[in-house]
């Protein structure tokens, strides 16, 4: 049996290489944009927490809230490696 290895017709291109072609690229964020998506990322996921809590699902609600300072802790790792300007 013959298997011949053929490169696909579309190579993706750029910072996202598992993007579906036609999709829109994924834009590189600057490092106080990331730190800005980071904290809004935890807002959100307290948020859902808090939300789940009030709908006594309490094992989504831990889930959540759990989650919500691993994405601080990220922003604020990303805030030393970055260097940048500290907060007043």
């Amino acid at each position: 049996m013959f298997i011949a290895i053929a490169r696909p017709a579309v190579e993706p291109q750029g910072p996202d290489a598992v993007a579906v072609p036609g999709s829109p690229a994924i834009p590189v964020l600057t490092p106080r944009a990331l730190h800005a998506r980071l904290l809004d990322n935890a807002a959100a996921r307290r948020r859902r927490g808090l939300e789940r809590r009030r709908s006594h699902r309490t094992e989504d609600a831990a889930y959540w809230l759990t989650a919500a300072p691993m994405a601080v802790r990220k922003a604020c790792e990303l805030r030393d490696r970055a260097a940048l300007a500290p907060l007043p």
